[in-house]
């Protein structure tokens, strides 16, 4: 008899911006005058850049003529893409990279859910509160988020506040985790943190031996010269740092999806 995963009977009836669509969809309904502004996925509203559709029926083109056909890219990510990111995502600001340490993939949501597969279950999970919800519900998955409790948090997951007493900036955790989860610029607070205060999670990673998941899936919206577009502009983070990238926001990909992880 097949038995299905009790941590998957764990989650929530429905995953939360689904739920939130389902609202919105029944309220515009009902007020079909009103404009509605949606605060819930990220999705984007404008079509591709004329570059990206020049591409595509490029692409389209080669793969109905036998001599550029291609079948299965490599399991990693095309060459030609991989170099393209070196080059303009971290070259451009003074990172180096090998391009074995580059994993194409179908976005960040995908990496940042099925990096969990790599992890012991034994390990303390630490999250920033609020949370992009992958991030919780792929260690629930896991085994490792623990009982879910009467305010709907997790027995074994470390929360992190995020308000405003805070002015919505994460601070280092009284308890000590084995991986943190950091999103910045946050989703969904927007906070940024400048280099000097992410210095402080890479110096404390590096310290306790943790593992920093770093998402910044929304670093294009970074406007400041001092708040970092990527986790490894600070010295020591590719020792203790797992970032993730999507061209979603970037690019207007979330219908295509792709991104990358960088190891």
């Amino acid at each position: 008899m097949a038995l299905v995963n009790e941590q998957f009977l764990k989650l929530s009836e429905s995953y939360l911006f689904s739920e939130i669509a389902k609202k919105v969809n029944s309220f515009k309904v009902i007020h079909p005058e009103a404009r509605v502004i949606r605060l819930g996925i990220g999705d984007v509203t404008l079509p591709l850049p004329p570059v990206a559709i020049e591409a595509l029926h490029k692409a389209t083109d080669e793969m109905a003529v036998a001599e550029t056909f291609r079948g299965y890219g490599p399991e990693q990510g095309y060459r030609f893409l991989i170099d393209a990111i070196i080059k303009h995502d971290y070259e451009a600001r003074g990172i180096s990279l090998d391009p074995d340490e580059v994993f194409v993939s179908d976005g960040a949501k995908s990496d940042t859910g099925n990096i969990g597969d790599i992890l012991s279950k034994d390990n303390r999970i630490a999250v920033t509160d609020p949370v992009y919800p992958v991030y919780v519900d792929t260690n629930v998955m896991g085994c490792r988020a623990g009982e879910r409790q009467e305010n709907g948090s997790w027995s074994n997951i470390v929360y992190i506040p995020c308000n405003a007493e805070n002015n919505f900036v994460p601070e280092l955790p009284v308890i000590r985790p084995d991986v943190i989860y950091l999103c910045l610029p946050n989703n969904p607070t927007g906070t940024a943190l400048k280099k000097q205060e992410l210095k402080k999670w890479v110096d404390y990673a590096l310290e306790n031996d943790i593992l920093i998941l770093f998402d910044a899936a929304y670093e294009a919206y970074i406007r400041e010269n001092n708040v970092p577009h990527s986790i490894y502009e600070i010295k020591g983070a590719k020792q203790v740092a797992i970032e993730f990238k999507s061209f979603s926001k970037t690019a207007g990909f979330t219908g295509l999806r792709c991104g990358y992880t960088v190891v």
